[in-house]
């Protein structure tokens, strides 16, 4: 099992970042959160998790430990599956996640796509009692994602698409694509957001 890279980042896409460890390359799911504070030649050290099915291998990527504990305590959960978690994680952070089980809050839960509020009640009852709140918030990592920049360009960019009727997910996957045909550098600048913004809605309406 491959638990952890240590190298530089090759690309970023929608849903994905390509990691060079010694001259190769593993592709590696992971959040909109931890995508966007990654860009291409940094060095990053990303926490993995390899999930084996009958038809794919695949590795889900956290920037942090305490992202990939909440990941492997969601895909416990009867109904949960790596997908709907890395959704989660994309939706809130740890902290967040943690909060609304333990305030019993569906509705913040099921805010994520693909879940739902019975699959978000379901969380709740499952995990409700087995995460450490405190810990989480006093984590250096908890610190770390606070003070992290955050791409706010291509966050008003998904929430232009998502106001004109589109899924937080397809907006999120077409911003990645338009990103990566019209290399446009990240974070994104106030210029480069109507930009981008133009290029993403011409992809999703070809993709009508």
């Amino acid at each position: 099992m491959i638990g952890m890279l240590n190298g530089r980042v090759e690309s970023v896409d929608a849903d994905t970042a390509l990691i060079d460890v010694g001259g190769v390359g593993y592709e590696v799911r992971m959040s909109a959160t931890d995508l966007g504070r990654l860009h291409a030649g940094q060095d990053a050290r990303v926490y993995t998790y390899m999930n084996v099915s009958q038809d794919a291998v695949t590795l889900h990527g956290f920037l942090d430990r305490d992202a990939k504990k909440t990941f492997l305590q969601l895909i416990k959960v009867s109904g949960i599956g790596p997908k709907v978690a890395q959704s989660l994680l994309s939706t809130l952070t740890p902290i967040q996640l943690a909060h609304a089980i333990a305030d019993n809050d569906a509705t913040t839960l099921a805010k994520a796509p693909g879940l739902g509020k019975k699959g978000a009640q379901k969380i709740i009852l499952e995990l409700k009692g087995s995460i450490d709140l405190s810990r989480i918030e006093d984590s250096p990592a908890a610190a770390a994602t606070a003070q992290a920049p955050v791409d706010t360009g291509m966050e008003q960019v998904i929430e232009g698409l998502i106001s004109l009727g589109w899924r937080q997910q397809d907006a999120q996957q077409a911003v990645g694509e338009a990103i990566k045909e019209n290399d446009v550098n990240t974070p994104l600048s106030a210029e480069d957001v109507p930009r981008v913004l133009r290029f993403a809605l011409a992809l999703m309406d070809r993709g009508r």
